[in-house]
Formats: C-alpha cells, structure tokens, sequence
C-alpha cells in the first residue's frame, strides 16, 4: 500500500511501527517520510458489512449476535468452547469472502445450521426452530426426517 506523505506528499513513507488499536477495530501505524523527516500516524479498518434483514431494514454486522444465537442453541450440549468459538470464526470468514459490503440474513443463518448440523445435531434443531420460526411439532418432526436421511 502506497501512503503519501501529509506533509510534501512523497509517496513514498516508511512504516516505522504498528500496532493493533486499544479496541482490536484498527491497525495504527506510525510512519516517517524519507524526504522531509515528518512523522505521522495512519490508521487501517477492516469496513464493516451490513446485515439486510428479512423485511428489507439494515443493521451494522454483529459477530456477537451470531455468537450468541449459537451459544443458546448449544446451551446443556457438551459442544467444546473452542468449537464455538471456531464456528464463529468460520461463518464470519465464509461472508467475508462471499459478500462484499451487503451480507442477506438468510446467508447467515445457513452457514451457522450447516456449521451446527456438524458440530452438534441437537444444537442444529434448536437453532433451526428459531432461525425458521418453527409453528408445530410437524416442523420438528420434517426437520429431524431430513436429519435421518443424512
């Protein structure tokens, strides 16, 4: 990446130190150019994506709600923290690779039951009753059907 210099606006500036910001949101560098000896501060961002919700409203990208739809879906379950955790770290990764600035609800919530269905079966129903707003027990009962014919 090329950063121009504030100051004389020599392109070409040396990064002299970096470090992740006190939130872990940003990586700020110092730099120093060359040519007139300033010194200046950059700071890099990952952009955040959007969530488009089923009725069309938007909302900033919440790792910790998808954390925590997952935590309560593997709640009493012995599924490994780490797992969790790792899942998490997946769902996020696939999106970012998948969707540029504007990510569907419905991608989300895939990519979590298929991590899940994985992970723990259990897990996956509970948070499939949620995420498809299950009505009546036939809902469960097609749902653990698929689940048998895996």
């Amino acid at each position: 990446m090329v950063i121009r210099c504030p100051s004389c606006k020599k392109q070409d500036t040396r990064v002299i130190e970096s470090r992740s910001s006190d939130d872990g949101s940003a990586i700020r560098r110092r730099r120093k150019c060359p040519r007139c000896e300033k010194r200046f501060t950059t700071y890099e961002r990952i952009e955040d994506q959007v969530v488009i919700k089923t009725d069309g409203s938007k909302e900033a990208f919440n790792r910790d709600k998808i954390l925590n739809g997952i935590l309560k879906a593997c709640e009493k379950r012995k599924v490994d923290p780490e797992a969790i955790e790792a899942t998490v770290d997946w769902v996020e990764d696939r999106l970012r690779a998948e969707f540029e600035k504007e990510v569907p609800v419905e991608a989300i919530g895939q990519l979590v039951m298929d991590k899940l269905k994985e992970l723990d079966e259990v897990a996956y129903v509970r948070f499939a009753s949620v995420y498809k707003r299950f009505e009546a027990a036939s809902d469960f009962a097609e749902l653990s059907n698929k689940l048998k014919d895996i």
